[in-house]
């Protein structure tokens, strides 16, 4: 009979273990649906961030460029009005206008007249001799290049100097 007792301690024993890694499992399959819940949150909250940011990124670029269109619409209303000079004055207005503006968003001009040749930031249109100017080296620019932040937006279109 003390066999008996000890297999029913052990038995009660047994079923209390089992009752609590039972309880154990059912904690960690909760915590599991919870973490699935939270992680397809964090994906709709991300993929909603993506639409908005591809449907309004280009607000602060607009906002930068509407003062450039008044500026350019003022002008051609003016422009039978106007002398020359007038013209010319408004003109380098609108273009400090969109100089600022390109500066606000992190556009940057290249001018590398005097800049060896890079065919990562120009493009050759023509080659020119030259006794003045370095071998491979920029001597005028017929189109600037833009960098935005750092990343090219267009090459500057150049006439690369060569030896006489």
């Amino acid at each position: 009979m003390p066999e008996t007792a000890t297999a029913l301690v052990e038995l009660e024993q047994l079923k209390l273990r089992l009752g609590e890694a039972e309880e154990r499992a059912r904690n960690h399959w909760e915590q599991y649906l919870r973490a699935v819940a939270e992680l397809e949150n964090v994906r709709k909250r991300a993929q909603r961030d993506v639409e908005q940011a591809s449907r309004y990124g280009l607000e602060k670029f607009a906002q930068e460029l509407i003062p450039v269109k008044d500026s350019l619409d003022l002008g051609v209303e003016n422009a039978a009005r106007s002398d020359a000079a007038a013209l010319a004055e408004g003109q380098a207005a609108t273009q400090r206008l969109l100089a600022k503006a390109f500066e606000k968003l992190g556009i940057t001009e290249l001018d590398p007249v005097g800049q060896p040749f890079d065919a990562n930031q120009h493009e050759a249109m023509a080659m020119q001799p030259s006794t003045t100017a370095e071998p491979d080296s920029v001597l005028a620019v017929v189109q600037r290049g833009y960098v935005l932040n750092g990343r090219l937006l267009r090459p500057a279109r150049v006439i690369v100097a060569r030896a006489p």
